[in-house]
């Protein structure tokens, strides 16, 4: 029994001993460890021994290093002292062309100014001109032309948009105008009323405070009247001078008249007309002379 041989014990093999976690990770494991390259760690060390690493340690080197530091702080030095020189400089040269606006604006206005006077002046010639003519008939052409202010009876047609006009394709008798709202009242149209009255006898005739001339146009801009380029807003008054009791029916059975009515019927225009005993009509204000001659003498006329 003594010579049987025991049973051997339990050994853990080798290859049971449990592997490192990174084990597999080996490439990795190096790139961590060892992040400098070989070749620059030997030359550092190298340069380290020698006592040549970090800054420059000759007597030369460091004044090389001064020098540099010097030349760059003079450098920007040189360049803040010409931007503080050169700022008043700036600042005198944008002052000047400041004052040379204000100048020039300044004689504009002046100019501007001026002409207003002389243009007043003109006009006020003009009329004393035509105030003082060389015969009986200056009286009755100052009136006709304009210059003069009027009053006398005639009458009174105020005309105005239709109610809640809206927009439309037009139609008769608008056939050929520009406007597309048929409840508005047109250029042409107000053409036509104030023809009406001059072929009825009116002998002035003045919109909204604006005296009409041979020379007046009545035009548009958009869907605005114009009266010598100056806006009229809605209800129109027109003042007609002449005989009252004839003017209104006259002005009534005329073609224009007839026009008017239709406006009236077809495409609700209002329009109200009524005589008045007197009516004041102002000068005319862009009364232009474009040609003039001298009165003759009268024979025996000192």
């Amino acid at each position: 029994m003594c010579g049987m041989s025991q049973p051997p014990h339990n050994r853990t093999p080798a290859s049971s001993v449990p592997a490192r976690p990174d084990a597999s990770m080996s490439l990795l494991t190096h790139v961590m460890d060892h992040s400098l390259d070989e070749g620059y760690a030997e030359a550092t060390a190298r340069r380290e021994a020698d006592g040549t690493a970090g800054l420059p340690r000759t007597l030369k080197a460091k004044l090389g290093l001064a020098a540099g530091l010097v030349a760059a702080a003079m450098v920007v030095t040189l360049g803040a002292a010409g931007a503080r020189l050169d700022a008043p400089v700036l600042a005198k040269e944008r002052q000047e062309l400041i004052d040379r606006v204000q100048r020039a604006d300044e004689r504009a206005d002046a100019l501007e100014q001026n002409i207003d006077r002389l243009r007043i002046d003109v006009a006020a010639r003009q009329r004393a001109a035509l105030k003082q003519p060389g015969n009986s008939q200056g009286e009755l052409v100052s009136q006709l032309a304009g210059a003069t202010e009027v009053r006398g009876p005639g009458i009174r047609l105020v005309v105005d948009d239709a109610k809640g006009s809206t927009t439309g394709d037009g139609g008769k008798p608008r056939e050929s105008s520009g406007f597309s709202d048929t409840g508005r009242l047109r250029d042409r149209d107000m053409q036509k009323i104030v023809n009406g009255l001059w072929q009825s006898g009116a002998e002035a005739i003045s919109i909204n405070g604006q005296r009409l001339t041979e020379l007046s146009a009545i035009r548009a801009a958009g869907d605005a009247i114009l009266v010598d380029n100056r806006p009229l807003v809605p209800p129109y008054e027109v003042l007609a001078v002449g005989d009252k009791k004839r003017l209104g029916p006259a002005f009534q059975d005329s073609a224009d008249g007839q026009y008017l009515h239709v406006l009236q019927e077809s495409y609700g225009i209002r329009s109200t007309l009524s005589a008045a005993d007197e009516l004041r009509l102002p000068a005319a204000s862009s009364l232009i002379v474009r040609t003039a001659t001298a009165a003759e003498q009268q024979k025996g006329a000192s």
